[in-house]
C-alpha cells in the first residue's frame, strides 16, 4: 500500500572493566600474591574466585583473570609469575688440628654473608671445637640460598717425655 513507518533503536554500549594484574618476579620457592582490581567479580584459571591470590610457581607461569564489571560485562587479562633460579652456594666442609687455622671457601652466587659477619667469598677460622659455618649468597638475580661448612677440630695426641738427669757417661732412655 506505499505506507511506512520509521521506529528508532537504541543500542546501549556498556564499557569494559578496566581489569588490572600485575605480573611479578620471584625467586624460586618464594610465594607470590596475584591481584586483579578493577572489576567486581573475578574468576581466575586457577579456579580462584578472588580478586588475589596466593602462588607457588616452580616455572615461570601465567595465570588469566576474568573481571566482570558491574554491568555484567568482562575483560580477560593475563598476568607473568616469572620464577629466577637461586644460587648454587656451595662451601666445602674440612678436617683440621687444633690450634691450626681453616680457610673456608663459599662458591656459585655473587655476594655472600657469613654467619661471623663477614661478607667475603672465604673466611679464615681457627676454631677451638667442631663448628659449623653458614653462608648466604646472592645471585645476580637477587635471590639467596645458604650453604653451610663444618670444621671438624681433631684433639691433639697427648705427648708427653720424661726429663732425665744423668752423669757424664751414662746412658738415657727417653721415652
Amino acid at each position: 500500500n506505499g505506507c511506512t513507518k520509521a521506529v528508532t533503536a537504541t543500542v546501549t554500549v556498556n564499557a569494559l572493566p578496566n581489569v588490572t594484574a600485575a605480573s611479578q618476579t620471584v625467586c624460586a620457592g618464594t610465594t607470590a600474591t596475584v591481584t586483579a582490581s578493577g572489576a567486581s567479580t573475578y574468576s581466575w584459571n586457577t579456579g580462584a574466585t578472588t580478586a588475589s591470590i596466593n602462588v607457588t610457581p616452580t616455572t615461570t607461569t601465567n595465570y588469566t583473570v576474568t573481571g566482570t564489571g558491574a554491568n555484567g560485562c568482562t575483560k580477560v587479562v593475563t598476568t607473568t609469575v616469572t620464577v629466577n633460579a637461586l644460587p648454587n652456594v656451595t662451601a666445602a666442609s674440612q678436617t683440621v688440628c687444633a690450634g691450626t687455622t681453616a680457610t673456608v671457601t663459599a662458591s656459585g652466587a655473587s655476594t655472600y654473608s657469613w654467619n661471623t659477619g663477614a661478607t667475603t667469598a672465604s673466611i679464615t677460622v681457627t676454631p677451638t671445637v667442631t663448628t659449623n659455618y653458614t653462608v648466604t649468597g646472592t645471585g645476580a638475580n637477587g635471590c639467596t640460598n645458604t650453604a653451610t661448612s663444618t670444621v671438624t677440630v681433631n684433639a691433639l695426641p697427648n705427648v708427653t717425655a720424661a726429663s732425665q738427669t744423668i752423669c757424664v757417661g751414662a746412658t738415657a732412655t727417653v721415652t
